[in-house]
């Protein structure tokens, strides 16, 4: 009886169609897992409505995740999305762009937009967060090999004096600089070291991305010696937003 069924059976053949099935229930698998963030999608299908667009697979059900740090994360999740954003289609057409409605910079929306993260410190795995002022990493230094910062004076888009360097924030997991921190009258804010040109021979930090006066309405840190996931979305959300709607000339066209 076995070497009758033998006789019938292509043991390769089989083994190819295995993994066929394998393979496939291996994709659904992962386009199903892909789906715990960003979905469902939303389109205009028509004007001023919304629709769900969950596709095939469907998303999945919510699944549970522990962190190393002991909190639980639960996804899908729609945390992140923001509904209230102050913007208005610019047309009725579905699809339209949307157009900022105040100060889109402040408002976070366009080039300046963030998510909604998790309002703590980005964490390391020893449980500290990763990126400190040099006031507190204090095993940490600027090398002699290149100009320090600190102390400098920045200089806004528009040649202005918007403040001066206070500290460096580093970043333990690349250890590199990754914000100043600017002393701006009584406010003291973050920019983004790649968005900051460090002049040694003059002594100055030039900003290309917002003008001077523009630094007093950057966003703050609640505590002045930590940096949340959140808070960081929108110091660079703020600054990079500058390189659009920081002056009217910026908004036109090149040519």
């Amino acid at each position: 009886m076995i070497q009758a069924a033998g006789s019938y059976i292509d043991v390769a053949q089989v083994t190819l169609y295995a993994f066929w099935l394998f393979f496939a229930g291996l994709v659904f698998y992962l386009h199903r897992e892909n789906k715990r963030e960003g979905y469902p999608l939303e389109t205009e299908r028509a004007p001023g409505a919304r629709v769900a667009v969950r596709g095939y697979p469907d998303v999945p059900s919510k699944k549970a995740f522990f962190n190393h740090d002991g909190r639980t994360l639960v996804v899908p999740a729609y945390g992140n999305d923001r509904a209230d954003a102050p913007v208005t289609a610019s047309a009725e057409w579905p699809g339209a762009p949307f157009a900022p409605t105040g100060n889109p910079m402040v408002d976070g929306v366009g080039p300046a937009s963030y998510a909604q993260r998790e309002d703590i410190p980005e964490l390391g795995v020893l449980g500290h967060p990763i990126i400190q002022p040099l006031r507190v990493a204090t095993d940490h230094s600027i090398s002699t090999d290149t100009p320090n910062p600190i102390g400098m004076t920045v200089l806004g888009a528009d040649g202005a004096v918007a403040g001066t360097v206070k500290d460096a924030w580093i970043d333990h997991s690349e250890t590199i600089v990754r914000y100043l921190e600017v002393e701006v009258g009584p406010r003291t804010v973050l920019l983004p070291m790649t968005m900051a040109r460090v002049n040694g021979r003059r002594g100055v930090v030039k900003v290309a991305s917002i003008l001077a006066s523009q630094f007093a309405d950057a966003p703050v840190l609640k505590n002045p010696d930590e940096v949340t996931k959140l808070e960081e979305d929108k110091i660079v959300g703020y600054f990079a937003g500058g390189h659009l709607y920081a002056t009217p000339d910026r908004m036109g066209p090149l040519l």
